[in-house]
């Protein structure tokens, strides 16, 4: 969290000077719903989709634009998943079985989100989180 606001308070007179800024963060679904347990990694993505909320709303009118990314479960060979695949065999193949999808995202998908937020082409989007889950998480998004 420090870290994110670090970056934000020293990229401010940069981003300042660009007729096109934007400030994604990178949370988690773990942020807005309960995952496995209360843990702190949990609580601090979600502080973090609270502090881009408000940054948004503090930089909008110097043209800043803020926004975030939740992924859900997301596929990388040799990352977390892929482990829990090798090691934790049932569990992993619950969390599909979970996922209206029937797979896991992958990091492109996620990365295409953050390209198109970043752009031009997103000019008036500030302040919203992105979900990308595949339909994981229960909650109705708006």
């Amino acid at each position: 969290m420090i870290g994110a606001v670090r970056l934000v308070t020293a990229g401010l007179p940069h981003l300042s000077e660009s007729n096109s800024a934007s400030v994604i963060m990178i949370a988690t679904t773990a942020a807005l719903e309960k995952f496995i347990s209360a843990g702190a990694y949990n609580a601090m993505r979600g502080a973090l989709l609270q502090y881009a909320g408000a940054l948004s709303q503090d930089l909008a009118g110097k043209g800043i634009r803020v926004n975030s990314v939740s992924p859900g479960p997301i596929f990388i060979e040799g990352g977390a998943w892929d482990n829990i695949k090798k090691n934790m065999t049932p569990f992993f193949e619950a969390t599909v079985a979970d996922i209206p999808m029937g797979r896991m995202g992958t990091a492109e998908e996620v990365a295409d989100q953050v390209v198109f937020l970043a752009s031009p082409r997103a000019a008036f989007t500030t302040g919203t989180n992105v979900v990308i889950d595949g339909g994981i998480t229960e909650r109705i998004q708006f």
